[in-house]
């Protein structure tokens, strides 16, 4: 029987050298990197691996959606209202506020919106809202983390050293910075048409939408000289990337941004002639 000592594979040289003390979050990286090279696991796992990594060392700031992206619920707005914004953006959770996005007032789940729907006259929409939670751009998302498992919480109001409101952030923002862009039912479908009806008088539109089909779907005469799809068309309207809830008139349309990032712009709202304010 042959004695000699077996060469400790991969696994075990890196169970021991986590088990005493590496010298840097670099020297673990360097052993996964050696890990893939060696074939032991593929890249999509290298980056999820790293990904943990990096997270214990990201704030609440760089996972939060900013302040001008936040989708709000007004005090006064009817249920009629609130309930078209639901369709909208697809949300089920929305800070409610008073004057201002700095007044946050609660939050209010869509779910709560239920027993409304056949009892409109009874609609009190302070009555249902939830108590909203209020975090520090910095605070540690691993912090954070461990406090909506705790609490389960889905939502917090983030706010800046002066108080002010800067954004929000949800669960699923921080689990996204782990694992990466979450889709779930009511994220687009790439699949789907480029303009769909969400009701008789209002569309969906995906932003890569050719101003040609734009035209033949909706009998308009915009042009395309300058931009070949409709996100180009309304950013060339505003002179900038628009942001989520803004809305801008041309033509006989409304546009109403659905879905947007601080990279591009992804889906639209469309009416014809201008909503009710």
């Amino acid at each position: 029987m042959d004695d000699t000592p077996s060469k400790p594979n991969f696994f075990e040289r890196l169970v021991s050298r986590l088990a005493g003390e590496p010298d840097s979050a670099e020297d673990v990286v360097s052993l996964l990197r050696q890990a893939h090279e060696q074939e032991v696991f593929d890249a999509d796992t290298l980056l999820r691996l790293e990904k943990v990594l990096d997270f214990a060392e990201l704030d609440v700031r760089d996972a939060m959606v900013t302040r001008a992206q936040m989708n709000v619920v007004k005090e006064n707005d009817s249920l009629e209202r609130i309930v078209g914004y639901i369709i909208e953006t697809a949300h089920s959770r929305f800070p409610v506020i008073a004057g201002d996005k700095d007044e946050v007032l609660g939050i209010l789940h869509a779910k709560d919106l239920l027993k409304y729907m056949f009892a409109p006259e009874q609609f009190d929409l302070k009555a249902i809202l939830r108590p909203a939670a209020f975090v520090p751009e910095s605070k540690g998302l691993n912090a954070l983390l461990k406090e909506f498992r705790e609490q389960r919480g889905h939502m917090a109001i983030v706010v800046d050293e002066y108080g002010g409101v800067s954004g929000l952030v949800t669960f699923e923002d921080i689990i996204e910075q782990i694992v990466g862009d979450i889709e779930d039912e009511f994220d687009e479908d790439e699949s789907a048409d480029n303009i769909s009806a969400v009701s008789a008088e209002r569309w969906r539109i995906k932003a890569v939408t050719e101003i040609k089909d734009i035209n033949a779907f909706f009998g308009t005469d915009f042009s395309d000289e300058e931009a070949d799809t409709v996100g180009g068309l309304v950013i060339q309207e505003l002179g900038r990337l628009p942001v989520r809830g803004e809305k801008v008139v041309i033509g006989p349309l409304q546009f109403t941004v659905a879905r947007a990032d601080n990279r591009r712009l992804h889906t639209l709202m469309a009416v014809r002639g201008k909503e009710e304010k």
